[in-house]
């Protein structure tokens, strides 16, 4: 099996002999033994290591629009993997768990980068996704894993809730093709009482991302009723969006469904993704997505030219394409925003467990 402890980058040493984390805003600061909130980043006699390098929850090859990402080589798949903990603690946590392991036990699939890199390519795969937990917390995995993706011409995507601090944020997203980053919800209440997080943190990494990266980026906020769904938060995200990473930047408003700590709260309607996307819509925002709700109009994108429909989507099947190999509308020629490589993918919707061993 791959040798799961691995050196951590990004600590100090303090003067009453601790040992701090400088990884994530958290700062968590360790005695011998002692892991950081994130469960993964532990101290180890002097030294704080990562004791999750090299294994997972699991692989699985997915459709690029299910991280989601619609505007990075379409239609394409994507070897998706995580490992446990994260360093969030969201109440309405979609991947509990994964998130909120307190055990490496279930971390039952081992891979080296190189092994992880060399199977995405065997397979077909146009990316690799550090998803299911925050990939921030396995840092080292992560930057050792694009590395060798990129040496077979493989790409990396990052699914991050952006919860990082600036030198390290430098390094991980300079290893990173794309990112979807989750912006929860809009107000510091909203992310104090149920991420126990602080939101200026992520706002910072989004707008660095979006102004000082050639990292693509698109943005998800999960939607639950009475917390995050009001008409004047939707329009407030969205007008930020708008002024710190452009009209151009992909944003998804997903359905809530009840489970984790908010088992007896309300799903979303379907009424509720549709209105925020029409705020976001008028408010400025060129391309905005219903997610977890089925509506393939507001799934689809659309040339901001001409309005033409230029891909079409059903859930994550790609059912129309109208642009041309460099991405620019066949119908008035305006360039459609993101990385689009020739002919979209032809994955379509399924999704496909694989083991690859170390």
């Amino acid at each position: 099996m791959t040798e799961a402890r691995h050196i951590a980058r990004h600590w100090s040493r303090q003067p009453d002999g601790r040992l701090r984390c400088e990884l994530c805003p958290r700062f968590c600061a360790l005695r011998d033994g002692q892991r950081g909130m994130c469960f993964v980043r532990m101290r180890e006699g002097d030294e704080i290591v990562l004791d999750t390098y090299g294994r997972s929850s699991g692989f699985c090859i997915d459709p690029i629009e299910k991280k989601p990402l619609n505007h990075f080589l379409p239609g394409t798949s994507v070897l998706s993997f995580g490992t446990a903990g994260c360093n969030l603690a969201c109440k309405f946590c979609q991947n509990y768990d994964i998130s909120t392991a307190k055990t490496v036990d279930r971390l039952a699939d081992s891979a080296s980068p190189e092994a992880l890199a060399q199977a995405a390519k065997r397979h077909g795969c146009a990316s690799v996704a550090y998803t299911y937990n925050d990939p921030v917390i396995f840092l080292e995995y992560a930057l050792d894993t694009a590395a060798a993706c990129r040496d077979l011409g493989v790409r990396s995507v990052a699914v991050t809730a952006g919860y990082i601090e600036p030198e390290p944020r430098a390094e991980f997203f300079a290893a990173m093709d794309a990112a979807n980053i989750d912006l929860k919800g809009f107000t510091p209440e909203f992310y104090r009482k149920l991420t126990g997080a602080h939101i200026e943190p992520v706002l910072d990494t989004i707008a660095y991302v979006a102004q000082e990266t050639e990292c693509w980026l698109e943005l998800t906020t999960l939607l639950i009723p009475g917390e995050n769904d009001s008409d004047a938060e939707i329009e407030a995200l969205s007008g930020w969006v708008l002024d710190n990473c452009g009209a151009d930047t992909p944003l998804h408003f997903t359905a809530f469904t009840p489970q984790h700590r908010m088992p007896d709260h309300a799903a979303t309607p379907l009424e509720t993704v549709l209105r925020a996307r029409e705020i976001a819509r008028r408010v400025g925002l060129h391309h905005v997505y219903a997610g977890n709700v089925h509506d393939e109009a507001a799934q689809s994108s659309y040339c901001t030219g001409c309005g033409q429909k230029v891909i079409g989507r059903d859930w994550h099947q790609l059912t129309g394409w109208h642009l041309d190999e460099t991405g620019h509308c066949l119908s008035c020629g305006t360039r459609f925003a993101g990385v689009i490589e020739g002919a979209p993918g032809r994955w379509g919707r399924k999704r496909q467990p694989i083991r690859i061993g170390a």
